[in-house]
């Protein structure tokens, strides 16, 4: 049985779960919002739930630190942009209580981030992470979450479609230093993402056979692939080789920075540069204010993932397999390797003349033209 009783001028109220005393405040100086509060508590302890005072206490950011353990447990490749997620989150969310985290409150989260010029896809990607953590925190034994509210998501149409025709990309690569040759010529034929290439170790290389091996787990859907280096990028892989050793230098990565000393990491204002150069656009979006004075005079990118549809693009069209495209550009699904698998004008283009010829060599099947056709109805 519960009990009801005064604290200054605040009623409280106690109860009893599996022998373990609770007391609450009713937050009112009135004895029957206590009665209330307390008819409620026993009836939820009576159908078997936990009393709303465990969902009370817990906070935005235990459910957050929660959301990081999972990561590090799991060994999760995107922990970086989580973190990001939960930065801006806790902007809005932190000092609220999980029972208080609404789809009202989330739709002024969203209006918060779109004020600050935040992309749908970022917001969406931010959303997913408050999911993941109101998820996590109902899966959570005993449960931190009663119920999940409904998180309204943006709509999208960020897929970009660039891709580089050989021209364009022979002009981009003669415009680039030295050390980023090589790394965009892979980049170019094997559509792999940069991280994969900028991390390549030579460990993971068969000068002999010419084959570079990525393993389970060093690839994003963590599926293992192996691909054949055609006489260009041999010439590459052992130039390279050759220049470390000569070097003397310890580095177990294949393509190196300028100075030779670690991979390449941030190339952007380099390949933004070289795109300038050649009059391709401006690249990445490094800087604001330097983008907006590029902006009337060049067009948006490209940046180095075009490559990724370029090569499947390439391949598809070379004749090789959907298939083995596939298992060298290391796509998983089908429907991420046709978004793609994009084309363009000229492909339309070629679509239609394919057509006309098909149809010119069709004409002797059937009497006349459409032109002979409608002189007979008449």
């Amino acid at each position: 049985m519960g009990s009801i009783y005064k604290r200054g001028n605040i009623y409280w109220i106690k109860y009893y779960r599996s022998g373990k005393p609770f007391r609450e405040s009713s937050e009112s100086k009135k004895e029957s919002d206590a009665k209330r509060l307390l008819r409620k508590r026993e009836g939820e302890i009576s159908g078997g739930k936990l009393p709303g005072i465990y969902f009370e206490k817990v906070g935005f950011e235990e459910l957050a630190e929660d959301h990081l353990i999972d990561f590090q447990i799991n060994h999760k490749k995107t922990i970086k942009r989580t973190k990001n997620s939960i930065k801006h989150l806790r902007k809005v969310f932190e000092p609220v209580r999980v029972v208080d985290i609404t789809t009202d409150r989330i739709r002024k989260y969203i209006k918060i981030r779109i004020e600050e010029g935040a992309a749908n896809a970022t917001i969406n990607r931010e959303l997913s992470a408050l999911k993941r953590m109101l998820r996590l925190g109902a899966e959570h034994e005993p449960p931190k979450v009663r119920r999940i509210p409904k998180i309204p998501m943006l709509d999208e149409n960020n897929v970009r479609k660039g891709y580089f025709e050989h021209g364009q990309f022979l002009a981009l690569r003669d415009a680039l230093p030295y050390y980023l040759k090589g790394f965009v010529t892979f980049a170019y034929k094997n559509g792999w993402r940069d991280t994969e290439i900028s991390t390549l170790r030579w460990s993971q290389v068969d000068l002999n056979q010419g084959i570079v091996r990525l393993e389970p787990g060093e690839t994003k859907n963590d599926d293992s692939r192996t691909v054949y280096l055609d006489d260009e990028l041999k010439e590459v892989f052992n130039q390279k080789w050759e220049n470390l050793k000569k070097s003397g230098k310890v580095v177990p990565y294949v393509f190196l920075n300028a100075t030779g000393s670690d991979r390449i990491r941030d190339f952007r204002k380099t390949w933004n540069k070289a795109c300038r150069d050649t009059g391709l656009g401006y690249g990445y979006r490094v800087n604001k204010k330097y983008v907006n004075q590029w902006r009337e005079k060049l067009s948006a990118g490209p940046i180095l993932h075009d490559f990724r549809r370029t090569a499947v693009r390439n391949m598809v069209r070379a004749g090789i397999p959907e298939r083995v495209a596939m298992m060298i550009s290391g796509h998983k699904t089908r429907s991420v390797f046709e978004r793609y698998n994009i084309g363009n004008d000229q492909d339309l283009k070629q679509a239609a003349q394919r057509q006309a010829a098909y149809l010119d060599s069709q004409k002797g099947t059937i009497s006349g033209t459409i032109t002979d056709l409608n002189q007979k109805r008449g």
